[in-house]
């Protein structure tokens, strides 16, 4: 872990990775105020659970958390860091 990172932070990756079906915890976004606040007011906050409900690589990327399903850019999702559950197989980038 490097110094003054959170050690959530170095596990994480972009939202806009994970497959369909997938749960991970929102750790961060990694965008401007505005970005952050609009996330937000849609209850992507840090600490949030969400779902992948869909990530077919063209269209709307779709998310669940709670009760409701938010649509999100493609751009936008590739600002949200998440960790994925521990049993999510989820592909990572090789090094």
């Amino acid at each position: 872990m490097t110094p003054g990172s959170a050690p959530d932070t170095e596990q994480a990756i972009l939202l806009a990775a994970l497959p369909d079906g997938t749960t991970a915890r929102l750790v961060t976004v990694q965008g401007g105020l505005g970005l952050r606040s609009r996330l937000m007011a849609m209850g992507l906050r840090p600490g949030a659970t969400v779902r992948v409900i869909h990530n077919g690589g063209r269209g709307p990327f779709v998310v669940a958390t709670g009760e409701s399903r938010i649509v999100l850019g493609r751009g936008m999702a590739r600002r949200v860091l998440v960790v994925p559950d521990a049993a999510a197989e989820v592909p990572r980038p090789k090094a």
